[in-house]
């Protein structure tokens, strides 16, 4: 075991292809369920995506190959922060008087300030090879609107952007950091498309949520005619793919470090960041090589899909403009409280995660937003790095762990993604110091109301 604290590799070590987990998971024997289409109940067929997506990207979607090549235009981009670092948190382990090695791998390095230009990039770079001129997308926290900004950019592609409102009004600097990169910022719901006039009339005060926000940006790409796009940050395969150079870079260093980890920790909203870090280890746990080794989603309690939703077809958007998804859902009407965690306020998750949680190859666990600040300023104080609202879930989920070892007298080595600074949340961090942060958890009567719109579709088996 090495005594350094930080272990980076060079960018000549940057990987060149993306992580498929599909064929793994496929191999273990987990049916892999379609998204379907929720008029016919028919699966979905590359064609029927076109109108949203340009042609390279939706391959990626359901493509069977376990690697895929990274484009050199993507990789000229990714130097400008990848590889970014692993970390061993020495300080705070010290201070909880564990036995625990906890490592942390950093995405705040990229210049949005989060994990989510991994995608972003890949996409406009896509967009751009097929001739797309505008983008439309949501944002809960503004960290996916900031990364799609600046790679729309890079790339001379237009950019809208729906911010729920909730974040909108929360988080002014995510907006005028977007806004510094070009792009049109509309807080959601708005009056501007069908589905977000539909929400104000029935609800002038909502908050917003991102199933409210997806609705708006592909409405806004659906009705276009082909010329706008849509783009996703979260939740599809060709997401989490894109997302897999997280993990692929924390496999080498973790070996740099002689360690090899207990316990794969993240934050989880739709899915992405925790995806990216954990599938590489995944394949292994699949396969037999390690599986011992434990994954763990964490969550707000305001809007816990995986400890307390139902694993359902359910749509992607509240509008129901998108595909029936096979996942964990509180159901698509459903509007979480606007807690500050903004980019963990969606209704369902990932499908591929969604099927390693159903067949218990990932734990899951819910917290409210007082003890995931407390966390956050534990981490803070000893660590020098304020994580943002959503990627303090992971912290505290990884000093979790660390007590639990503490209190067993056991080693253990515990991996966590910290996806994001909160240098844009101070002022989630203003309202928890002066005890403004209010106790939120979700209502049963709020999800049985949104499960009832649930479509009734068999799963196999």
């Amino acid at each position: 075991m090495s005594d350094r604290t930080r272990f980076d590799l060079t960018q000549e070590q940057l990987p060149t292809a993306w992580f498929n987990l599909m064929p793994a998971i496929a191999g273990s024997g987990i049916q892999a369920l379609p998204p379907l289409h929720p008029g016919t109940l028919e699966p979905v067929t590359p064609d029927l995506l076109s109108a949203l997506f340009p042609e390279s990207l939706i391959m990626q979607e359901v493509s069977t190959d376990e690697w895929i090549d990274i484009p050199g235009g993507v990789l000229d981009v990714y130097r400008l922060w990848r590889p970014s670092p692993l970390h061993r948190a020495a300080r705070l382990e010290q201070a909880l008087g564990t036995p625990a090695r906890i490592y942390f791998k950093y995405e705040g390095v990229s210049p949005a300030g989060s994990h989510k230009p991994n995608t972003a990039v890949a996409q406009a770079y896509y967009n751009k090879e097929a001739g797309t001129k505008r983008i439309a997308t949501e944002t809960g926290a503004g960290q996916w609107g900031s990364a799609l900004s600046m790679a729309c950019k890079f790339f001379g592609i237009d950019c809208q952007v729906f911010m729920v409102k909730a974040s909108y009004e929360q988080k002014p600097y995510r907006r005028i950091f977007m806004e510094t990169f070009g792009a049109e910022v509309i807080p959601s719901p708005s009056a501007t498309t069908q589905a977000g006039k539909a929400v104000l009339e029935a609800h002038p005060d909502s908050t917003g949520s991102l199933g409210i926000a997806i609705s708006e940006a592909v409405e806004v790409a659906a009705t276009s005619g082909g010329a706008v796009r849509y783009s996703l940050g979260s939740v599809l395969n060709h997401v989490l793919l894109h997302q897999t150079v997280i993990g692929l870079e924390a496999k080498a260093q973790m070996e740099l470090a002689g360690d090899v980890p207990d316990v794969v920790i993240g934050c989880v909203g739709g899915g992405s960041n925790y995806a990216g870090l954990a599938y590489p280890f995944m394949a292994d746990r699949l396969r037999g090589v390690t599986p011992n080794m434990r994954f763990l989603a964490t969550e707000p309690a305001a809007c816990p899909t995986l400890t307390r939703g139902e694993f359902r077809y359910d749509f992607a958007d509240t509008g129901k403009m998108t595909p029936l998804m096979p996942m964990y859902t509180l159901g698509h009407g459903f509007v979480p409280a606007p807690v500050h965690a903004g980019g963990l306020r969606y209704h369902g998750d990932s499908p591929s995660l969604s099927l390693l949680v159903k067949h218990g190859h990932m734990q899951a666990a819910a917290y409210t937003q007082n003890a995931v600040f407390e966390a956050a300023l534990r981490f803070a104080h000893t660590e020098g790095i304020v994580p943002a609202p959503e990627s303090a879930h992971a912290v505290k989920g990884a000093i979790d762990e660390a007590i639990a070892a503490r209190e067993a007298g056991e080693e253990r080595v515990i991996l966590f993604g910290l996806s994001g600074h909160g240098n844009f949340d101070m002022q989630a961090y203003d309202d928890y110091l002066n005890g403004r942060l209010p106790e939120v958890e979700f209502r049963e009567e709020d999800v049985a109301e949104s499960m009832a719109g649930v479509p009734e579709v068999p799963l196999p088996g």
